[in-house]
């Protein structure tokens, strides 16, 4: 009996000491990295899932905010760390968009960056002073047919999604309408308020106060469905345009070679933590609505915008500033 009972603690020892690094995940604070500024939609959305899914793992999550290049400084800072799960990425559209726009990446976001979870997305809507803003989608066709080069549409600058979204428009209206960059969208929105611009594509936070106001006008959502806090606006595929589902996404990526029982435990932790009534209500008041897609799917989604994207980069021949 004793002589089992050694064999047994033996083989116990040898197993625990075979045992991978990642069996204990985590053991040590995790840091999400983001690519824009605090105070963004991705800061705040990685503040209020990070705070949650630290107590879940018994672990710190600390954000960090290292922006520049539209986000891609933190993301190559993620695809060069350590594959063990400790170093993370609040990824984005602009993510995708940067890897057909930005010339000179050192690397690459499609094959450096395994995707976590798509945890959420912010409706894009395309508005304009209510004043003269055309009454639907059809009628804002009909006129820049009309008029080619005489409509304008604002963005937050060359080579982002604001700009984007106005070229794929274009792509599929047939129009000409001409685009005017800004460093920013507060300057973008400020001058369609002014009505110096005819249009902005936008997330709708930071409109949504301006549209409940009469200020702009809503023309049509890009997204999945209708928003519940603008249900008489009808989305782009309602509206007689397809092509438009996929609004502003958040979500979760690490580095390629992070061991699927890593990114598997990160998955459903966050899946819990997404689904806490606080951390929804905080999300929803931020425009985010909570997708929650695993891996597979959100792989799926960013390889299916990276054909997009880099189809409307061609075709519009635009360049990052």
């Amino acid at each position: 009996m004793k002589t089992i009972m050694k064999l047994t603690v033996g083989a116990l020892v040898v197993l625990a000491a075979m045992a991978p690094a990642w069996a204990a995940y985590p053991d040590k604070p995790i840091k999400l990295l983001v690519g824009f500024p605090a105070g963004s939609t991705a800061d705040l959305l990685a503040r209020i899932i990070g705070l949650k899914l630290g107590e879940a793992m018994r672990q710190p999550v600390v954000v960090e905010n290292r922006t520049g290049a539209g986000s891609s400084i933190a993301a190559e800072a993620v695809a060069r760390s350590p594959a063990d799960g400790y170093t993370l990425l609040v990824s984005t559209t602009a993510n995708v968009i940067n890897q057909s726009v930005s010339s000179g990446l050192k690397f690459d976001f499609m094959r450096d960056l395994a995707p976590v979870m798509l945890v959420g997305e912010n409706p894009v809507v395309l508005v304009g002073p209510a004043a003269t803003a055309p009454r639907s989608l059809a009628a804002l066709t009909t006129r820049a047919k009309a008029l080619p080069d005489r409509i304008t549409y604002a963005s937050s600058g060359n080579g982002t999604f604001t700009h984007l979204y106005g070229e794929l428009y274009k792509l599929n209206a047939g129009v000409k309408i001409t685009h005017v960059p800004y460093r920013g969208s507060v300057p973008a929105i400020t001058d369609v308020l002014a009505g110096l611009v005819d249009l902005a594509f936008t997330p709708v936070t930071p409109v949504m106060a301006h549209i409940k106001s009469g200020r702009l006008k809503a023309i049509a959502v890009i997204g999945r469905g209708r928003m519940a806090a603008l249900p008489d606006v009808p989305t782009f595929a309602e509206a007689g345009m397809p092509g438009f589902d996929s609004a502003l996404w958040f979500g979760l990526s690490a580095p390629a070679a992070t061991p699927p029982a890593v990114i598997d435990k990160l998955n459903s932790e966050l899946r819990l933590v997404l689904k806490m009534p606080d951390v929804k209500a905080q999300l929803d008041a931020q425009g985010i609505n909570v997708i929650a897609d695993g891996p597979a799917k959100f792989r799926q989604q960013i390889t299916r915008e990276h054909g997009q994207w880099a189809r409307i980069v061609k075709a519009a021949d635009v360049k990052a500033e």
